[in-house]
């Protein structure tokens, strides 16, 4: 009976403790990851690396309160995901993409990144080359939201008024270029940089506009009712730029690690 009377009591102290962890587990904040090279990169086995797992990782390593995970979504999905629900928020953002009328909270990450112009170097070519895109080949991103085209990603739109060829690929996109199928390609600086890299060969044949199509500061869009609430969020951001963890994960891609505004209720606007 002792036996069973120590059986029974360790049982009910695991109970507490069980119901104690379950009380003060951490918050699943999910994250739309589309596949966008270097933010996100989908490998054919279904595999996700790239920027945005790394900040999610320096997330969790410095609080314990949420979970960040990354719940894949598609560039021209990711605003019903998170609509309805399906994703809490989506990362690398900008108010002007397409979020108009959403309900969500837009938060300033402190990050920049561009997009430049990008043509096959050529005898007589310069930057003048870039001054008009009307009548050239572009080589664009489907879905992709461009200064030049007053943001309007209807493919219908861009095919017909600019000869724009749609790909889902920045590198298939650049390649077009070298191989002399496309004029133009825009691509983000993070990954241009990023490419070439990765294709040294290439560094040399390629003319970059010091010409820029938008210049622009990534944002978080959270939904309203979603487990962290934006002022919480840009303190973590805060905590991992006063460490040199943005710097880490994002210097190495050219993407700056900028000053936010100290109050964060002009940092955080909610988007119309």
């Amino acid at each position: 009976m002792r036996h069973w009377g120590r059986w029974n009591h360790g049982w009910l102290a695991a109970i507490c403790l069980l119901s104690t962890g379950l009380l003060y587990a951490a918050e699943v904040v999910r994250v739309g990851g589309a596949h966008f090279p270097p933010y996100v990169i989908k490998s054919n086995l279904n595999e996700s690396s790239g920027l945005l797992p790394q900040l999610l990782d320096s997330l969790n390593q410095v609080q314990d309160d949420y979970h960040f995970t990354m719940l894949p979504t598609a560039i021209v999905r990711r605003f019903s995901d998170l609509q309805r629900g399906r994703i809490d928020m989506a990362i690398f953002e900008n108010p002007e993409w397409g979020w108009q009328g959403i309900d969500v909270a837009a938060v300033d990450m402190g990050l920049e990144d561009a997009e430049l112009f990008v043509a096959r170097d050529e005898e007589g070519r310069d930057q003048g080359y870039f001054e008009q895109v009307q009548g050239k080949r572009l080589a664009l991103y489907r879905g992709y939201h461009y200064g030049f085209a007053g943001f309007n990603s209807d493919p219908e739109y861009l095919t017909q008024t600019f000869n724009a060829n749609l790909g889902h690929s920045h590198d298939s996109n650049l390649l077009m270029v070298l191989r002399g199928r496309a004029d133009v390609a825009l691509v983000t600086r993070s990954n241009l940089y990023d490419f070439i890299k990765r294709n040294r060969e290439h560094a040399r044949s390629l003319l970059i506009s010091e010409r820029t199509d938008q210049v622009y500061r990534h944002h978080a869009m959270i939904r309203t009712g979603a487990p962290i609430s934006p002022e919480r969020f840009a303190e973590l951001l805060e905590e991992l730029r006063l460490k040199g963890e943005l710097a880490r994960i994002f210097s190495p891609y050219r993407i700056a690690v900028m000053p936010v505004v100290a109050d964060n209720s002009t940092a955080i606007d909610a988007v119309d």
